[in-house]
Order: structure tokens, then sequence, then C-alpha cells
């Protein structure tokens, strides 16, 4: 009976923990796979539907935004429509709508489609981590959230390499059309497995007053927010009105969602619990873990893409074997985190995680493709052994019935450090790059031996294949200016993994500040299940 909340009490048989588990872990691996799939198939989406580039990117922004407002109001959607019933209806929206997705004949048909892909989306990752915590008893949660984990981050590194292949072989409806069987599949298994537990009920049967002014400023902060996050870059950050505008909207949004959510009696967001220490140092890692985690994982295709020639394909080809080592390392962190301290478990994952990224600061133009995939596994092999125990850890000293609240504030943090992890590293590397080509550039000038010897080598080379004298000399500049400025971009890519990493370094003492559960904790959170 510990670890199953579908007891006798309730009247229904006891059902494997771990059936739960694989139910409501198939549709979190659906939801982040078709997120990383999305991601390769936009040129191609953008060539079909006659779209731009830049258009293009909206079927990203749309899907972010969407599952951005979402996902803090998950807890308390939960609360409100019951759990199982809210998970359900998210399964389906998101089921539902790839398929809309799949069949839109026009890109802004697919945007509105993606927008409702998100919301369903925004609601499965909460409602799954709280399925967890009320499934199995704390002893057993790490493992449990090792199989969680193993979903979240294995998907996005085969994501690439199988949305390369679809889209090659097939087309980027396919994408979409992936997710049909899965969903349907998921939503049998969650109505005959899952249930509501007992305090659940109770907590719904209760007065629940609906905070639509909470509501309104989340939509509208986390919004703009995130098109501010999104579309800064492109455009210049603050020198546009429009990003401007966006900007302070968004901050006097949220600081009124903070105000409120501290003082309405039924908050979307229950920022009160932020008083209980472990939750608040654990929310705090998580948004640091979403800034490493999304940065390093958009910024390493970027620069196998970008500056090495590397297809799509090949460059999800470079990163999965690191996804192949997550899956590895999960259940060793499910089992580490069951029978050693949890703070020295982060700690030890925090350090191995920066020397990993220190590590990916060899990178050079001339990096070969097995390199790249050593550094890609011994940068992410940490992470299990930070992603497990805080997931653990966020649960310590919050009642049964907010349960649902820490998954949901827990994501909605992560998340938010992804956004912003990815918009400031995107942003440091186009500043760095800018810098290391100016000091490059000086020295490439007639005084230089160096560059003038390279510079004659060129150009003979040139004028052996029968170009002339003039025009060999200007190609031969140009081929070295466009050498200047890779290796301006990769000395960019250096210094943002040097950042990430001496980030990650400063983590490694913090976790020692939290409390470990106490043996009555354990005992009491086992007794209720």
């Amino acid at each position: 009976m510990a670890g199953n909340p579908n007891s006798n009490a309730i009247g229904r048989p006891v059902i494997n923990p771990w059936v739960i588990a694989i139910t409501v872990t198939m549709a979190t691996f659906m939801e982040v796979l078709d997120s990383s799939i999305a991601n390769v198939a936009l040129p191609h989406i953008a060539g079909t539907l006659g779209a731009s580039a830049e258009e293009s990117t909206w079927v990203l922004t749309s899907y972010l935004v969407s599952a951005a407002i979402v996902l803090p109001m998950s807890g308390w959607l939960s609360n409100v429509l019951g759990r199982k019933r809210f998970y359900m209806g998210c399964v389906a929206i998101f089921t539902v709508s790839s398929f809309l997705c799949g069949l839109a004949p026009s890109l802004p048909m697919l945007i509105i489609f993606r927008v409702l892909q998100g919301a369903g989306g925004g609601g499965l990752q909460p409602s799954e981590q709280a399925i967890l915590a009320d499934t199995f008893s704390a002893k057993q949660r790490g493992m449990a959230f090792a199989m969680y984990g193993m979903a979240v981050v294995v998907a996005p590194a085969i994501g690439p390499t199988l949305g390369g292949w679809i889209t090659d072989n097939y087309s980027w409806h396919w994408i979409f059309f992936i997710n049909i069987p899965i969903g349907i599949l998921s939503l049998i298994l969650t109505q005959r497995v899952v249930h509501d537990p007992v305090y659940l009920k109770k907590l719904r049967k209760s007065t629940i007053r609906v905070d639509y002014i909470g509501i309104g400023l989340i939509v509208i902060g986390v919004g703009f927010l995130q098109f501010v996050l999104d579309k800064g870059q492109e455009s210049d950050w603050f020198a546009s009105r429009i990003i401007l505008a966006s900007f302070i909207i968004a901050v006097l949004s949220l600081a009124g969602l903070i105000v409120r959510e501290l003082t309405h009696r039924d908050p979307i967001m229950d920022l009160r619990m932020l008083a209980i220490r472990n939750f608040a140092i654990a929310v705090t890692f998580s948004f640091i873990l979403g800034m490493v985690l999304n940065g390093s994982t958009i910024l390493l295709p970027q620069f196998l893409q970008n500056d090495l020639g590397y297809t799509a394909e090949r460059a999800g080809m470079a990163l999965s074997p690191g996804g192949i080592a997550l899956a590895i390392m999960m259940p060793v962190a499910g089992i580490l985190v069951s029978r050693f301290d949890p703070r020295v478990i982060i700690a030890t994952g925090f350090a191995i995680t920066s020397f990993g990224l220190f590590h990916v600061t060899n990178i050079y133009l001339g990096v070969s493709f097995s390199t790249m995939v050593t550094y890609r596994i011994i940068q992410v092999i940490g992470i299990p052994l930070i992603f497990i125990p805080i997931s653990t850890l966020n649960y310590v000293g919050v009642p049964r019935e907010k349960f649902n609240q820490v998954s949901g504030i827990s994501n909605f943090m992560r998340n938010i450090g992804g956004a912003i992890g990815v918009s400031l590293l995107n942003n440091f590397i186009t500043r760095q790059g800018q810098i290391q080509r100016n000091t490059l550039t000086s020295h490439a000038n007639h005084a230089n031996p160096f560059f003038e010897r390279q510079l004659n080598a060129m150009t003979q080379a040139l004028k052996a294949i029968g170009t002339g004298a003039n025009e060999a000399s200007h190609r031969a500049l140009a081929q070295l200016s466009s050498q200047i400025d890779l290796q301006a971009n990769v000395l960019g890519f250096v210094n943002a993994f040097w950042l990430l990493g001496l980030l990650v370094l400063f983590l490694v003492p913090l976790p020692f500040i939290m409390r470990r559960p106490s043996p009555e904790e354990a005992k009491a959170s086992a007794a209720v299940h």
C-alpha cells in the first residue's frame, strides 16, 4: 500500500505505482519531444507556408508564450478542476491541437493551433510531478522522478535527429501527427490507473474563489515577458519601442501579481510558500538549472551548425549520446538520493556540471565530431545529480494540499530561467563576437608578419588557379575576414561557457543551506500514501 494513493480507503483497487509513473511520463516525453522537433523543422515550415525565417519563429514563440502562461496556473487549476480531470484535459488539448497543427494550411492558422497546443502542454509537467509526489513515498520519490527526468532530458537530445529525419524523408506535418497515437494511449491509461487522492477531493469541495485579477496579471505579465525574451535580440532590445513598452508592461504586471498573490485568500500562485526554506532554495536552483540546461542545449547546436557547418540531423547526432548518458545517470541519481544526503548529491552535481562546462571551453574550429560528443557527455552527466534531489527536496516541509502548487511554481521558474538564460547568452555571444572581432582585426594589418605571410600565401594560391592579381588579393582578404568572423564567434561561445561554468561553480556550497528531511518527516510522508 505504501507509495500508492489508490488505496482501498477510496474504494479502488491498489495499482502498482510504477504503472502510474510510466503512464504520466509518456505524455511528458511526447510534449518535450515535440518542442525540440519543431525547432529543426522551422525552415521546412517556412518554405511550405510561404513565410520568412523571422515569421516562422512565431511557431516556437506562440507555443512558449502560451505554455508559460498556463504553467504558474496549473497548480490552482488542478485544485479547482481536480488533478486527474485537468491532466487529461491537457493531454486531450495537446493531442487534438497537434492534429490541427499538422493540417494547418497557413502560417496564421498554425500559430493559432500552436497557442492551443501550448495551453495543453504547459499543464502537463506540473500535473505529472504532483501525481508522482502523491503516488510515491518520500523514500521512493528519487527513482520516480528519475524516470520522469529521463523523459525531460532525453527527448530534447533525440528530438533534433528524429526531427531532421522526419522532415527530410516525409514532411514537417508528421512532427505533429506522431503525437496522436501517444496522446490517445496516454488518455486511455490515465483514465484507468490515475485517481485523485482523498485529500485533494476534500480540497475541491471547499470553496475556492476565482482570482480573476490574478489570472489577468499572469496572462499579461508572463505573455509580455516571454515576448521580450524571444524577440529582444532581433529588435536590438530597448532600442525598439515595442520591446521597451512590452518590458514595462511585463514588469508592472508581474509586480502587481506578486502583491496580489501575497494578499489574496486563494492565490493562483501561493508565493507565501517561499517562506519555506527548502522550497525557496529549490526554486532558485530550478531557475538556474533552466538557464544552464536550456542555454547550453541551444548554444551547442548553434555552434555546430553555424560555425562547423553541420546539418541539423548531424548536430542532433552529436548531442544524442549526451541524452543516452543522461538516461543512464537518471536511475543512478535516483538510487543515490534514497541512500545518501541529497544535499551532498546536489553539490556533487553542481561540481561535475561546472567542470563539464569549463571543459567545453576547449572548442575550436577544427574540433572533431567525436570530441564534441565527448564534451557533451561530460557536460551533462552531472545534471541528474541536481535535478532528482531538487525534485525531492522541493516537497520537504510542504503540506500535501500544496503539492500542486510546488510542481507548478517549480516548473514555471525553470522555464522562465531557460527563456532568460537563452536570451542573455545569445546577447552575450553577439556582443562578445563583436568585441573579439575588433580585437582580432586590430592585428590583421600589414605590420603583422604573420598576417602578411598568410595573406601572401592565400593570394599566391588563388593566382595559381588562374585568378587575376587584383581579384586574388581581394578574395584572399575576403577569406581572411571570413575566418576572423568565425574565430570571433567561437571565442564568443567559449566565453559564454566560461560564464556558465563560473555561475554553477558558485552554487556548489549552497545546497547545504537546505534542510535534510528528518526521519519523522520521511515516515509521515510514507504513511500518507
